[in-house]
């Protein structure tokens, strides 16, 4: 068998799986779509987080064994917070509840992801949006697509007309990066048309890879944080670095999803 026909296979493979793969976050979303709607209240960080836990918990009783399902050999990665490289081989990346606070509180911004990295690099990806009922995919080498319309990031050339977006640090973040996303904020204020600060980061690459953002950027975020729209946006034609504007990995401490027009423009604001 020749390498473009064995090529052609693993393509072939991969694109079925991503469709199963998009089948299993539809219907854990649909799980999550059942728990919405009051507010959650909390007193206690113990309480927040047992909330959390438990709506991960109803996305992970159907995204685990149907995922494994279809890769029984694959690594498995569910804390949200974790970052830095894998080991060789196969992993599933998944955030059960992507924007699990913002499901909390009622508010609409949140997600369920599940993503395919090989080899630290990321293979395909499905994102959903239960509220909404949109699903976002990407394949590399395939492109990037809601429900089935291929996705474009934007033309614009002038950042100074570009909507950009950040997210928050994280709580009990190292007060080092907490300045820098402060910072970060202000010189975009300046650069920039618009700012939008908000999480999930998963939410902000989306509208980069449709076109809607001009450009996201965010400091030690996490492989589940980044990993979907990474793909999501480099299949869309847009642009991935960290903040330096150098190759991005899980490994590095920032990130920079950009069009292609302004990218540059966004490094050298970011490295004020």
């Amino acid at each position: 068998m020749s390498a473009t026909l064995r090529t052609t296979d693993v393509a072939v493979l991969d694109a079925d799986l991503l469709d199963r793969t998009a089948a299993a976050v539809r219907e854990a979303g649909s799980a999550l779509r059942e728990r919405f709607g009051e507010v959650v209240r909390y007193r206690t960080r113990e309480e927040l987080m047992r909330a959390l836990a438990a709506n991960d918990d109803a996305a992970l009783g159907i995204l685990r064994p149907r995922l494994t399902g279809l890769r029984p050999d694959a690594g498995w990665v569910e804390d949200e917070l974790d970052g830095g490289a894998l080991p060789p081989g196969e992993w599933w990346v998944v955030d059960p509840a992507e924007g699990n606070v913002n499901h909390l509180h009622a508010l609409p911004e949140w997600a369920v992801t599940a993503t395919l990295v090989r080899d630290n690099q990321p293979v395909l990806t499905a994102v959903h949006l239960p509220l909404t009922g949109e699903t976002y995919t990407a394949l590399t080498g395939a492109g990037a697509h809601l429900d089935g319309r291929p996705l474009q990031v934007s033309r614009t050339a002038d950042l100074g007309l570009g909507v950009v977006a950040t997210s928050q640090a994280r709580p009990d973040e190292d007060e080092n990066v907490v300045r820098r996303v402060g910072a970060s904020i202000t010189a975009m204020l300046f650069d920039a048309l618009v700012v939008r600060t908000a999480v999930p980061a998963t939410l902000h690459l989306l509208n980069v890879a449709a076109g809607r953002i001009d450009a996201f950027w965010q400091f030690a975020g996490a492989r589940a944080d980044l990993l979907p729209g990474a793909l999501l946006v480099t299949e869309a034609g847009g642009r991935i670095s960290d903040a330096e504007g150098r190759p991005w990995t899980p490994q590095s401490d920032g990130f920079l999803a950009a069009a292609p027009g302004i990218h540059a423009q966004a490094v050298a604001t970011l490295s004020r």
